[in-house]
């Protein structure tokens, strides 16, 4: 009993360092990226990977709600879109390890109808990313990865040419997508591993029933159930996500690479913990110059950055997403007010769920370095207030079978808000968050969740961690009133 109760009291302080991420991954958050789709940052992932110990995996997917089936251009990288992951790891909110992502689009079979073909008119199916077999990629895409750090910039690919994985099309266009999706999974020597590709949304939520002013549908107003709240393995409510695709961007580099002294850091030490977040930046002055291409110059500008999932979406004014989505993490205390005194969490009470009183001063704080995230961090280690997913690479990872989509609240330390993997459930945790569980777990630790459990279509247990695009001839949606939710009665998913 002593032993819960300290694994409690750890998981409800570590809370405290999550800004509060809601009820959906960040999809067309600001007006901004409602407008410029694919500079649009749906989530962002940094974890210890679950088979290397030693290595960090972190996961940017971009382009949200893309539909399997929309050709026939899909939905490739853009290539006028600087993707970048960065890596904070002085406690000072500012990115000292920067890795960038650059997209080059050929079009190889110009007089083709649509981007990818095969199988038909005397084109073979789609079997491979590059050579024989690749005839039918008409509308390819390779990409580069570039380390910035202490001001050098270092190639990561110069021996070899990476291809990013097209769109599943179908099963005649592309007979065995599991191997084109192998084929893009790239060894860069010294510990270093890169994907880039259309894949599964990893996400999950009932998207509509949060939107639709927290209407859920299991009946009881937004609380869990105890036997719904510990079950992993099954589904309430029908996840939105489900059946659309996103294109994910995903590195893995020893954790060496990333840390201060570029050594490994036992999990009591200050060392051993990084701020992540990512971003995407276009060029100043972009000119369409139809038929001619697009000309851009001018410095980079960020257009979208993301540390922990849903702040921009749910916390933050409209007349203020734009400025949040553009300025750097270390600035964020001029966002501080929104935390202080969050709107969502005058939702929840509105709808019986007890709150936490204002000013949120738990919610304030969580974006700094402070114990026990980072128990070797003193009073000048915190930092300023910035949204960095932050990480302990010294906890080692949970295996796969054992991990707990809850993290932190169920015991499983290598979870959110400890970094962030595929599996956990960011829309649960988080606004139990909100409501004020850090607070007092007793009086504000109301089971708060959509009763989507996970995803669907699974995960993957190794490198990329993410699974394939979902199927554009045969893929479906799962909806209120479908088969789907394997927690509900014949599997149907409930329509009130």
């Amino acid at each position: 009993m002593n032993k819960l109760k300290l694994m409690v009291a750890f998981a409800m302080a570590l809370l405290v360092l999550v800004p509060s991420s809601l009820f959906a991954s960040s999809h067309r958050e600001a007006p901004i990226t409602a407008l410029d789709r694919t500079a649009d940052i749906t989530d962002w992932y940094a974890f210890v990977s679950y088979d290397h110990p030693h290595r960090v995996t972190m996961i940017l997917n971009v382009d949200p709600f893309l539909e399997p089936s929309n050709g026939p251009n899909y939905f490739p990288f853009d290539p006028n879109v600087l993707y970048e992951m960065r890596v904070d790891n002085n406690q000072d909110g500012v990115e000292d390890v920067i890795f960038q992502f650059r997209f080059t689009t050929e079009i190889r079979q110009p007089t083709l109808f649509t981007g990818l073909v095969g199988g038909i008119a005397g084109i073979p199916p789609i079997t491979a990313l590059d050579g024989s077999g690749s005839e039918g990629l008409s509308l390819r895409q390779n990409y580069t990865v570039t380390m910035v750090k202490d001001g050098k910039s270092t190639c990561l690919n110069k021996v070899k040419t990476l291809f990013a994985v097209p769109s599943n099309v179908g099963p005649r266009t592309m007979p065995d997508y599991q191997s084109l999706f192998n084929q893009g999974i790239y060894e860069l020597g010294s510990g270093v591993r890169v994907f880039a590709g259309t894949v599964d949304d990893p996400f999950f939520i009932d998207l509509g029933a949060a939107f639709d002013s927290l209407n859920f549908r299991m009946g009881v107003g937004g609380v869990l159930p105890a036997a719904e709240d510990a079950d992993d393995t099954h589904n309430y409510a029908p996840d939105a996500v489900a059946g659309f695709n996103v294109n994910s961007i995903v590195l893995e580099v020893p954790i060496a690479m990333l840390t201060v002294d570029g050594k490994i850091h036992p999990a009591g030490d200050k060392q051993a913990v990084i701020g992540t977040y990512a971003t995407t930046s276009r060029h100043r002055v972009t000119v369409r110059r139809s038929p001619n291409p697009e000309k851009d110059f001018g410095p980079y500008r960020q257009v979208q950055r993301m540390g922990n999932s849903l702040i921009n979406e749910l916390i933050i004014g409209t007349g203020s997403k734009d400025r949040f989505s553009m300025d750097e993490p270390e600035n964020d205390a001029q966002f501080a007010d929104f935390f202080l005194n969050p709107v969502l969490a005058g939702v929840f009470s509105s709808i019986g769920i007890p709150v936490a009183p204002n000013p949120r001063t738990d919610l304030l704080i969580l974006g700094q370095y402070i114990a026990p995230i980072c128990p070797g961090c003193g009073p000048g280690d915190a930092g300023p207030v910035a949204d960095l997913l932050r990480l302990n690479t010294g906890i080692a990872p949970t295996p796969v079978g054992s991990q707990k989509r809850l993290g932190l609240l169920a015991g499983d330390l290598a979870g959110y808000p400890n970094g962030r993997r595929p599996i956990d459930d960011a829309v649960d945790i988080s606004s139990r968050a909100v409501a004020g569980i850090l607070v007092d777990p007793v009086k504000f630790g109301t089971p708060i969740g959509d009763g989507v459990q996970f995803n669907p279509e699974g995960y993957g247990a190794t490198f990329p961690y993410v699974v394939p695009a979902n199927n554009g001839r045969d893929g479906h949606h799962i909806g209120p009133g479908q088969a789907g939710c394997s927690g509900q009665p014949g599997g149907i998913c409930p329509v009130q």
